[in-house]
């Protein structure tokens, strides 16, 4: 198992800001949007808001990683609607490279280590 951890901003506006929370509640989230995560080999996924910024937890399997997830989606029509319609509430961190959203964390401190 791997963990990531990874950051993206949301449009600073209380009403998008809702709506998006809305979309990710189990009931509203597309079956097609899980099915391509788990697919992936992402056994786990947790996202987490502070203001308008997002924190998000993946633990993975051996199978995964962003190059094969990144392919995943970019050849299935649903998975690409999503992304399109999940843009109206995203802001890309300043330091993101263009049409790159959530940015891979660097661990700083673990405790176990």
């Amino acid at each position: 198992m791997k963990r990531y951890c990874l950051a993206l901003d949301l449009v600073d506006d209380p009403v998008l800001i809702a709506e998006y929370e809305n979309w990710h509640k189990a009931e509203n989230c597309w079956p097609e949007i899980k099915q391509s995560i788990t697919g992936a080999g992402i056994t786990s996924m947790e996202i987490y808001r502070a203001g308008n910024r997002l924190f998000m937890i993946m633990d993975t399997d051996d199978s995964f990683n962003f190059e094969k997830k990144s392919a995943m989606d970019a050849a299935n029509p649903k998975v690409q609607e999503w992304e399109q319609l999940m843009w109206k509430y995203q802001l890309a961190l300043p330091w993101a490279k263009p049409g790159e959203k959530w940015i891979l964390m660097n661990e700083i401190f673990n405790l176990k280590a």
